[in-house]
This record gives structure tokens, sequence and C-alpha cells, in this order.
């Protein structure tokens, strides 16, 4: 019975370092994403530029009511986009008459 439990053993171990070896390997193996309609040829420089002009556009740098330098500080909500102010007197003007100044901003151009 003592040589039947050694081979027991034996056979126990090789069949447990054959686990552990098969789970290693299993588990370093790289997978490939799927590919997506961003991969295609080309893809990539198109949503480039579509980002680049889309941020040119949306990106305010200059007072609508007086035309200096914003302060991004001092804010108003005009549908559901913000519109930045170089000071406090601007943003009420703004906001008694929003639309005469809407044309000047590039959140709202398109």
């Amino acid at each position: 019975m003592n040589a039947r439990k050694r081979d027991l053993m034996r056979a126990s171990l090789v069949v447990g370092s054959l686990l552990v070896a098969l789970i290693l390997v299993h588990g370093c193996k790289k997978s490939e994403p799927e590919p997506t309609a961003i991969d295609a040829p080309g893809a990539a420089k198109v949503a480039e530029e579509a980002v680049s002009k889309a941020v040119e556009t949306v990106e305010q740098t200059t007072c609508p009511v007086m035309g200096g330098p914003i302060n991004k500080a001092i804010f108003a909500e005009y549908k559901g986009k913000k519109v930045y102010f170089c000071c406090d007197p601007c943003k009420e003007k703004f906001e008694a008459a929003p639309e005469q100044y809407v044309a000047k901003l590039p959140q709202f151009s398109e």
C-alpha cells in the first residue's frame, strides 16, 4: 500500500504541475483587440482634424461685450453652454440682452 500511495502522490504532482503550467501559459497570452471603425486607414487623421476644428470653433477667448480677454471665473450659462466675460458688468449686460451678443460667440456659430 505504501507504493500505491507514492504513485498516487506522483500522479497528483504531475497533474497539478500541468494545471499550473496551463494556467500560466493561458494567462500570459495577449489577445488582440477587436478592430473598430477608428482603426480604419485614415480614420485617425480625420478624427484628429474634426476634434481640432471643434476645439477651434468652441474655444471662447474674448468677452462678447467689450472684446477683451476673458476671465474663466466669470461666466453665464446660455442655452446649455458657458459664456465667459472679462468682468461682472459685461456679464450683466449679456444677461439683459443675450441675443445681441450670440453672433460674436464661437460656441454658437455652426
